[in-house]
């Protein structure tokens, strides 16, 4: 007769001592956790109640691996789960999407180089298996250790980009809120990246394109093709004239850093090599435009690779627009805007006169995550010793932040800085800032853009930072659970700068590295081997080159679906 396993309901959840609900047959195939208030034991393994604790922090045995929650699925986020040992640790992933984005080559799946499924990594396909949540973050109990998490399985915005209302404002609550349920944790991995930057400048939430999903990426290629269909109509069928036809054929991209430019030189591409030999007659019409606020595009790179970026996009009749001030965006007036989608730009530099478009595409920086803003903003109770849970005894305590971009403080371990409660007879209680040992929040790290090193401050939020911090935290708590060193004895993160890389169309690119610098079809041979082999899977390693040369060989998909 096989062992039975064990249902049991934990205290939390029902106001009492926990109870032994049920028996069921390991045959039944229930061998995991049914819900995240009800757990299944094998036979052997009981659950055993500790006042003060919540989910599976009521059972302790001695074969059960720490839990390690990981918020968000980017760079951060996916490269730790990665490199984290499956055999130590558990690993739940908690996130709003379901896999992770390789965003270097996102602009060329907006054009069809690519298909979608080369740049996304399925979360559930990591090796050993790996939990997942697909839901937002609410909120973080850091004195208990659990999660507070907002179920999103079904909403639309699951695919991109979701842009807070206002400048450092909220998200939109005004849909329908998904169910909610508590994850506890052993330690708690935050690395939820940040959102995209609208400096609340009017209508770009609601209008403008962002590139920092696969759901942007396939609505920028579906509005592209879509405009070249709608400007083909024959004259005397609509009633669009020229002037309409070169408006809604002006592609406008706002932001000269990396992603701008790469998807101007990417739709560049796209534009001359196929779509004019299929609407010869529309190429007239259409005008590619970058807008930046600066006073040149790819600040990052050196004076002379910027120049000659702006040299090449000149030879391929992309406009740059520098120090140009977006005011707002609206829909054009009329049918132009209702039916066709026209939209007007109101820059500074040009008074009342509007810019039409059809399509705007945004990507200038990036702003908090709300989440992070949240957890700044409120005192909590530090977590101590189990001996020591009375919570009047618990000293109280916020995150420490980087005034100037809002992140969280951390140390080189990313271990998160806090501000603990101090009591003055004369003053009462205050928060205060320490640099004490002691001023660490136990077993919460943050990782990627929503970190901030204190001795580190001036490292760029990229990819490449996200993912070297992701492998250094990996390996140090491998070795911590091994036994071999402590996380605060560990050596301190070190950068190391790899370059940076633009696409810039027509087969060139620049590079530029600590030591060297490349430009033209050498760096263009460069951008593309690197991304190839950062790839994250063998399988995408795979569908990349093939098409890629398809599109060589027979042009790039250009299909509506």
């Amino acid at each position: 007769m096989d062992a039975p396993w064990i249902l049991w309901i934990p205290v939390s959840r029902l106001g009492g001592g926990g109870i032994n609900a049920s028996r069921l047959k390991s045959q039944d195939g229930f061998h995991h956790t049914l819900r995240e208030d009800l757990f299944l034991f094998p036979p052997g393994v009981h659950p055993v109640s500790t006042a003060g604790l919540d989910g599976e922090k009521f059972f302790h045995h001695k074969d059960r691996k720490e839990r390690v929650v990981i918020l968000g699925s980017g760079w951060a986020g996916y490269s730790f789960a990665k490199d984290l040992d499956p055999e130590k640790y558990e690993r739940i992933f908690i996130s709003p999407r379901s896999y992770f984005v390789f965003t270097p080559l996102l602009a060329s799946t907006a054009v069809g180089t690519l298909e979608f499924r080369t740049v996304l990594e399925p979360i559930r396909r990591l090796d050993y298996g790996i939990g997942f949540h697909q839901g937002w973050a609410q909120d973080i109990d850091f004195a208990n250790k659990t999660i507070r998490v907002e179920a999103n399985a079904n909403a639309d915005s699951a695919s991109r980009a979701v842009v807070p209302i206002g400048q450092g404002g909220q998200l939109n609550q005004a849909s329908a809120r998904g169910a909610l349920f508590d994850v506890p944790y052993d330690k708690l991995v935050i690395a939820c990246g940040a959102y995209s930057q609208t400096f609340g400048i009017e209508g770009v939430r609601e209008h403008a394109n962002f590139l920092r999903d696969v759901g942007d990426a396939r609505r920028i290629r579906l509005r592209v093709l879509s405009l070249f269909e709608l400007c083909a109509y024959p004259k005397g069928f609509d009633t669009l004239t020229d002037e309409d036809r070169a408006n809604l054929l002006h592609f406008a991209i706002v932001g000269g850093g990396p992603t701008g430019i790469e998807f101007a030189s990417e739709l560049h591409d796209l534009i001359h090599d196929d779509l004019s030999k299929m609407y010869p007659d529309l190429l007239k019409f259409v005008r590619i435009t970058v807008y930046d606020v600066s006073p040149k595009v790819l600040p990052m790179f050196d004076q002379a690779l910027s120049k000659y970026a702006m040299d090449a996009f000149k030879r391929q009749k992309i406009e740059i627009r520098t120090q140009h001030n977006i005011e707002r965006v609206r829909p054009a007036d009329g049918k132009l805007g209702s039916e066709y989608g026209e939209l007007k730009l109101k820059i500074k530099q040009y008074g009342d006169k509007e810019v039409g478009a059809g399509l705007v595409v945004w990507s200038t920086g990036l702003m908090a995550n709300p989440l992070i803003k949240q957890l700044a903003s409120k005192d909590f109770a530090v977590p101590i010793s189990p001996e020591d849970r009375a919570e009047a005894r618990r000293p109280k305590a916020k995150l420490a932040t980087d005034a100037r971009t809002g992140g969280i403080l951390v140390d080189e371990h990313f271990r998160v800085r806090i501000e603990t409660q101090t009591t003055d007879a004369a003053k009462g209680s205050e928060i205060v800032p320490t640099s004490s040992s002691n001023s660490l929040l136990r077993d919460v790290f943050v990782l990627g853009d929503a970190a901030v090193i204190e001795s580190q401050r001036t490292l760029p939020k990229t990819a490449q930072v996200a993912a070297q911090q992701a492998t250094y935290l990996a390996k140090v708590l491998n070795k911590a659970n091994e036994g071999v060193v402590d996380v605060k004895n560990a050596p301190g993160f070190k950068f190391r700068n790899w370059g940076v890389m633009t696409y810039l169309g027509s087969w060139k690119a620049i590079h530029q590295g600590p030591r060297d610098e490349l430009r033209g079809w050498a760096a263009w041979v460069l951008w593309r081997s690197a991304y190839l082999a950062k790839s994250m899977s063998w399988r995408n390693k795979f569908l990349v080159p093939i098409y890629w040369l398809v599109s060589w060989v027979f042009g790039r998909g250009i299909s509506r679906f």
